[in-house]
């Protein structure tokens, strides 16, 4: 913290957003440079993240960020390994599934692509680094303004106070208000689908298997959590799952039943159910003077990959890198010269990622006949080749890239 400016505070890094990316940018930055002042602006009220009960999928190198940022090993008592992975292609009335596709869960040895953490475990304890590492976490507040000037950038909280920082950093979701202020556009278009979000019991276990089911109207995603529990990805036309959202625990648990099947025994919703519409959103850049875009607010992508959330650790890992080596070299932190490196470094990744889950969800959530066979021969080709599954494993884990971020790799800043 450098000094009073009027009413506002001088910050080096005002963070807005106070969700996995936005919490994991403070961590990143303040634990590898803890000279530089960082704070978190949190429009919920204190408490609220309590009440997520969803659990999310955690790639491998997103756990090496983890376990760099010292909280791995208290989140791993909790977290629930994916050792295997199937993927059928059928439609809902078919007796039988055939699986076109099966994945080993290791990238390495006793390394698995990937484990399921409940949202309130994950924020409990990036909220506690924040806390051991002397990063302020306001809430109840949202930033209203901001005005980027040569030096910093002069931030409007919606109090109406004001706090002067080097460099802010939106990751205030897919509808970004600060990408609007800051005149950002986007690419950006509906699927008619929404994904439905619950948790599930069943009497047989699991055996850390997921799936992924290709139905017509779209994925329906298995995923283990810790016991006989299974979080659920179910997507369907938007007025269809709109409706099934609202309708009554019966026809509920029926249209469930119809498309989880009966492999695990019978199946009983434990958790809340909500819909979320399913669209495409791509900011046109990642960067304006003095301002960064990370996590949805950068990117918004179907979930039929499962890396939504891990696109974004992997903007928390290279804008990380991107700030504290230019602050070692005594740059500006908040210079556009120093941004547009973190933007050419997650600006391929991120369109690349956007388009194979755009032409994913198209291929695969339709029941032409032509189209059904090419792609279910393409998968079988798939697994037929050990060299093109170890390929997309990597890929899938965020292993695969030899010059990606550091702390993707497990290596501190």
């Amino acid at each position: 913290m450098h000094k009073n400016a009027g009413e506002g505070v001088m910050l080096d890094v005002v963070v807005a957003g106070g969700g996995y990316v936005g919490l994991g940018v403070a961590v990143a930055i303040k634990q590898a440079a803890p000279h530089l002042a960082v704070e978190v602006i949190e429009a919920a009220p204190e408490g609220v993240w309590k009440n997520d009960m969803r659990a999310s999928a955690i790639i491998a190198a997103a756990t090496r960020m983890l376990d760099v940022f010292g909280i791995w090993d208290e989140l791993l008592p909790q977290a629930q390994p994916i050792n295997k992975m199937i993927v059928t292609d059928s439609r809902t009335s078919d007796p039988v599934r055939p699986v076109f596709l099966t994945f080993d869960g290791e990238v390495a040895e006793d390394q698995p692509f990937a484990h399921m953490i409940p949202n309130v475990a994950m924020v409990g304890a990036l909220r506690g680094v924040c806390e051991r590492l002397g990063v302020t976490i306001r809430h109840g507040l949202s930033v209203s303004g901001f005005d980027a000037g040569n030096r910093s950038n002069q931030v409007t909280l919606s109090d109406g106070s004001t706090l002067e920082a080097r460099l802010l950093v939106a990751c205030d979701g897919v509808r970004s208000a600060l990408r609007s202020m800051a005149g950002i556009k986007t690419v950006h278009w509906n699927y008619d689908q929404s994904g439905i979000v619950t948790t599930v019991e069943h009497d047989r276990p699991h055996n850390g298997c997921a799936e992924e089911h290709f139905l017509p109207s779209g994925p329906f995603a298995i995923l283990p959590l810790p016991g006989n529990r299974s979080s659920l990805v179910w997507t369907e036309r938007t007025a269809d799952a709109d409706r099934l959202v609202a309708s009554d625990d019966l026809v509920f648990e029926e249209e469930l039943e119809r498309r989880f099947g009966h492999k695990l025994g019978p199946v009983r919703p434990v958790g809340p159910r909500r819909a979320f519409p399913l669209g495409l959103t791509l900011a046109r850049a990642f960067v304006a003077p003095r301002l960064a875009l990370a996590g949805d607010a950068a990117h918004g992508i179907h979930p039929i990959s499962g890396q939504g959330l891990n696109l974004g650790f992997k903007d928390v890992a290279a804008l990380a890198e991107t700030i504290v080596e230019a602050d070692r070299l005594g740059l500006d932190i908040g210079s556009l010269n120093v941004l547009e490196r973190y933007q050419s470094w997650r600006r391929f990744d991120t369109v690349r990622m956007g388009v194979t889950t755009d032409v994913l969800n198209r291929l695969f959530s339709n029941d032409i006949a032509p189209i059904r066979i090419a792609r279910d021969f393409g998968l079988g080709l798939v697994d037929r080749i050990p060299a093109l599954k170890s390929y997309f494993i990597g890929q899938a884990a965020g292993t695969a890239d030899p010059n990606g971020p550091r702390l993707l790799a497990g290596q501190p800043l």
